[in-house]
C-alpha cells in the first residue's frame, strides 16, 4: 500500500493530523481502508462468543471506527474551511459510501440482536450514569435507523438515507457556488458614497486579492453586511440585497427543487419508522421532545416580540422621513442602512469608532484572558503543528498545572474556499479508553477582514462577539471530561449545544471586562466610559425585530418539517405563505431565505432551528447566576465548568441543567433580558 498519512499514527505533536503531508489523493484510499476496518471491528462484536454484555457489545461497539471518524473530522472540516472542486468531487464519491457503512452498522442482525439482549436487562445492569446513557442512545439509535425493519424495508430506508447525504451535500454546495458567483465590482469614488474608510479598505483589499483594480464588495457575509449598512447608494444596495436573497433561487446552483427532494425524503424517512412527521422524529432526543413543545415556545416569544418588532420599525422610518427619506415605507435594502444612521444618532455610537478598539490579536487575547479567569485555561501558540492554511494558527490550550488540554485551531480570514459565517468544529474529539484520555483537537472558522497594508485586522464589535459565541462552543469541547465519544464535548442535544456559546456573548456588554483590553491601536486610548456605557445602552437596539427575525426562521423549520404531504405550492411561495404574517418590512417577489438555509437543509439543525432561542432562554438564566455569584470566577464558573462544559451528554441536558442551576430556566428571562418585557 502506498504511504498515505491519514492511516498511520501522526508523527505531529499530540498525534494532531499531518496536514503537511495530507494531499487530496489520500482521502478516498483513506476511507475505504478505514470503512473495510471498521467492518471488521463489527465482525469482531458479532463473532464474539461470550455471553453479550454491556463492555462486550455496547462498549465495543461506541469505539469502533474510530479510524474512520478521524478520517471524516479532517476531510468535512477541510472541505467547509478550504474547498476545491477536487474536494467537491471527492465528497460526492464519499457520501454513499458512508451511508453505506452506516446502513452496514444499523441494520445488522446479529448486532442489535446482541444490543437488545443487553438492552434488556438494563434495569438490573449496575451500570453509571454515563454508561446507563449510552445503552439508552444505542439501542434508540438503531430502531430510529430502521433496526426493526423488515429486510425490504430496510433497504427503502438506506436508499431514503443515501439519496438524502448526496441531496443535503448538494445543497451546500450550491449555496457556497452561488455566493461566491456574484461581486460587486465598483470602480468610481461616486459608487463608495457613505462607505467609512475601513469598509473602503475592505472592498480594496477583496479587489486586491483577486487580481483587480477599485473595490469589491461580494456575498460573505463581512462584506455584505457592512456594505448594507453604510452605503448611500440605494440602488447599489438594492443590488446587492437581490443578489443575496436570491442566491439559490433559480439558474445553475437552484435549490428549490431540492428543498422539495430533501423533505418528501425525510418525511419518508419518519413515516417508515412510524413517526406522523419529521420533526416529530428529531424532537424525540431533544430536550423540547416534540413540535407542540415547540410551537408553544415559538409562539410565546413571537407574541409579545412582533407588536415590538413594528415599532421599532415605524420608529426608524419616522427618523428615515426626518432626514430626507421620500419613500412611504422601507425596503428591505433601506433596512439595514437607516437603522444603523438611527443607531448612531440615538447612541453616537458607530462601527468606525468602535473598530479601532478591538484590532484581533488583542481581542483574541482578551478572550483567552476571559477564558484563564473563569476556567483557569493557558494558550502557547504553536509553529511545530501543521496546519491546512498559511493563515491558520494553532495554539496548545493547558490547564492550571500547565498540563495539556486540548489543541485550538484559529482559522479566522475570508478565503473564496471557504464557505461564508463562522462555527466550531472538531478535528478529533475528546474521549477516554483503556486508561487513555484522549484530548481534542478543535477548531474555530470565521471571515473577519484580513489586515492592510496600514492597519491590523479590526473587528467590528458583532465580530468580537461572533467569536465570543464560537470561542463558548471551543470551551464546550476542550473542557470534555467523557469517557465516550459519542457522550463527550459538544455531542448533545441541538437546543443545548448553544448555551456555552451564547453565555459567552454576554461578557461583550460588561464593562469591567471590555476596559482590560480594548484599547485603540494607534493611541493605546482604552475605550473611554461613555462609550462602553454606549455599548450596553445599545445591547437591546431592534431586539424586537432581531427576535422576530430568529424566530421565523423557526416557524419556517418547523413548517417544513411538520408536512405530512408536499405543499402544491412552490418553495418560494410556500415559505412565504408560512412567514406572511410575520413580516414586518416588505416582502420582494422571487427572494427567498430557504434555497441558502444550509442550517436546515445540510447543516444538521432540520427541526431544530429553534434551539438557537431555546439556548438563550437557558443562557439568560445562566448568567444572571454569574452575575449573582462573580463574572470571573467562581462558584458559578465552577459550577458551570464541572455541570455543563466537562459533562457533555452523559446524563440527560434538562437534568444537568437544573444540577447546574437549581431549577428550570422560563421564557422570561430572555424577554426581560431583551428589554421585550419588564
Amino acid at each position: 500500500m502506498k504511504y498515505n498519512p491519514l492511516l498511520i499514527q501522526s508523527k505531529a505533536p499530540f498525534g494532531a493530523p499531518m496536514f503537511d503531508e495530507i494531499r487530496p489523493e489520500h482521502y478516498l484510499p483513506a476511507f475505504k481502508e478505514a470503512i473495510d476496518q471498521g467492518k471488521k471491528e463489527i465482525e469482531k462484536i458479532v463473532s464474539n462468543k461470550e455471553l453479550p454484555d454491556f463492555h462486550n457489545v455496547i462498549e465495543d461497539l461506541e469505539y469502533s471506527g474510530r479510524a474512520l471518524s478521524d478520517i471524516e473530522g479532517i476531510f468535512f472540516n477541510i472541505l467547509e474551511a478550504d474547498a476545491t472542486p477536487e474536494l467537491e468531487k471527492i465528497a460526492e464519491e464519499v457520501s454513499p459510501l458512508l451511508t453505506a457503512f452506516e446502513m452496514y452498522v444499523s441494520h445488522n442482525e446479529a448486532l442489535f440482536a446482541k444490543c437488545k439482549a443487553v438492552y434488556s436487562e438494563k434495569d438490573s445492569l449496575e451500570l453509571e450514569p454515563d454508561q446507563k446513557k449510552l445503552l439508552e442512545d444505542t439501542y434508540k439509535s438503531f430502531v430510529r435507523n430502521g433496526a426493526n425493519l423488515s429486510k425490504a424495508d430496510q433497504e427503502i430506508f438506506g436508499n431514503y438515507l443515501e439519496k438524502l447525504s448526496l441531496l443535503e451535500l448538494r445543497f451546500g454546495q450550491n449555496v457556497l457556488e452561488s455566493t461566491k458567483s456574484f461581486c460587486l465590482d465598483l470602480e468610481s469614488e461616486d459608487e463608495l458614497q457613505g462607505l467609512p474608510e475601513f469598509v473602503r479598505e475592505m472592498g480594496r483589499q477583496e479587489a486586491k486579492d483577486l487580481g483587480k483594480e477599485g473595490w469589491i464588495f461580494s456575498l460573505d457575509r463581512s462584506s455584505y453586511d457592512v456594505f448594507m449598512k453604510f452605503s448611500s447608494r440605494r440602488d447599489l444596495r438594492k443590488k446587492l440585497y437581490l443578489a443575496y436573497n436570491t442566491r439559490s433561487v433559480g439558474g445553475k446552483n437552484d435549490n428549490t427543487s431540492l428543498i422539495k427532494e430533501i423533505v418528501d425524503l425525510r418525511m419518508n424517512v419518519a413515516a417508515m419508522l412510524g413517526y406522523e412527521t419529521y420533526a416529530d422524529y428529531v424532537l424525540e432526543e431533544r430536550m423540547a421532545k416534540n413540535r407542540k413543545t415547540v410551537e408553544t415556545f415559538l409562539d410565546e416569544l413571537m407574541t409579545p416580540s412582533l407588536p415590538v418588532a413594528k415599532k421599532e420599525i415605524a420608529d426608524i422610518l419616522a427618523f428615515a422621513k426626518s432626514e430626507g427619506f421620500e419613500d412611504i415605507e422601507l425596503q428591505p435594502w433601506d433596512f439595514s442602512y437607516w437603522s444603523e444612521k438611527y443607531r448612531q444618532k440615538k447612541y453616537s455610537i458607530n462601527e468606525e469608532v468602535l473598530k479601532p478598539f478591538f484590532p484581533l490579536e488583542k481581542s483574541i487575547d482578551a478572550i483567552f484572558s476571559l477564558a484563564t479567569k473563569l476556567y483557569g485555561l493557558g494558550f502557547k501558540v504553536r509553529h511545530d503543528i501543521p496546519v491546512y492554511h498559511q493563515d491558520v494558527k494553532v495554539f496548545d490550550v493547558l490547564d492550571r498545572e500547565g498540563k495539556h488540554l486540548a489543541l485550538f485551531y484559529a482559522d479566522f480570514f475570508p478565503r473564496k474556499s471557504k464557505r461564508a459565517g463562522a462555527w466550531m468544529t472538531e478535528f478529533r474529539g475528546q474521549y477516554s479508553k483503556d486508561g487513555v484520555d484522549f484530548r481534542p483537537f478543535i477548531s474555530i472558522v470565521t471571515n473577519v477582514s484580513k489586515p492592510t497594508a496600514n492597519k491590523p485586522a479590526l473587528l467590528s464589535f458583532y465580530e468580537f462577539t461572533t467569536i465570543l459565541h464560537e470561542f463558548g462552543h471551543s470551551l464546550h469541547g476542550m473542557l470534555s471530561k467523557g469517557r465516550y465519544p459519542s457522550l463527550s464535548g459538544t455531542n448533545v442535544s441541538t437546543d443545548f449545544v448553544e448555551l456555552p456559546s451564547q453565555l459567552m456573548e454576554n461578557w461583550a456588554y460588561e464593562p469591567s471586562y471590555l476596559n482590560t483590553f480594548a484599547r485603540n491601536f494607534e493611541t493605546g486610548e482604552t475605550i473611554p466610559l461613555k462609550l462602553m456605557n454606549k455599548i450596553v445602552e445599545s445591547r437591546n437596539f431592534l431586539s424586537g425585530y432581531l427576535q422576530v427575525r430568529q424566530l421565523k426562521f423557526g416557524y419556517i423549520d418547523m413548517a417544513w418539517h411538520t408536512l405530512k404531504e408536499m405543499p402544491k405550492d412552490g418553495t418560494v411561495a410556500f415559505e412565504h405563505s408560512v412567514l406572511d404574517k410575520y413580516e414586518v418590512l416588505p416582502v420582494i417577489e422571487g427572494t427567498a431565505t430557504c434555497p441558502s438555509f444550509t442550517h436546515i437543509f445540510s447543516g444538521g439543525y432540520s427541526s431544530g432551528y429553534y434551539s438557537y432561542k431555546w439556548a438563550e432562554v437557558l443562557e439568560a438564566d445562566a448568567f444572571g447566576y454569574f452575575k449573582e455569584k462573580g463574572l470571573f470566577g467562581g462558584e458559578a464558573a465552577d459550577k458551570f465548568r464541572t455541570e455543563i462544559l466537562e459533562k457533555g451528554s452523559s446524563e440527560d441536558e434538562s437534568l444537568l441543567y437544573r444540577n447546574f442551576r437549581g431549577c428550570d430556566p422560563k421564557p422570561e428571562a430572555l424577554l426581560r433580558k431583551l428589554g421585550i418585557k419588564r
